[in-house]
């Protein structure tokens, strides 16, 4: 995602940032997991979006 909050398109959706609040906000959303478990699926599996849903089994 970027960092234009008024661009709330999928300009980004390949990596996930867990240090900008936007991006938690959606992600946490889209992969239905608390914070602590996207925290920790981006520590085990990287910033790729598809990988971490690999992780997490979605």
């Amino acid at each position: 995602m970027s960092d234009d909050l008024n661009n709330r398109s999928g300009q980004d959706r390949l990596r996930i940032n867990v240090n900008e609040e936007h991006e938690v906000r959606y992600w946490t959303q889209a992969l239905g997991v608390s914070r602590e478990q996207l925290e920790e699926a981006v520590k085990s599996a990287g910033v790729m979006a598809a990988d971490v849903r690999r992780h997490l089994g979605k």
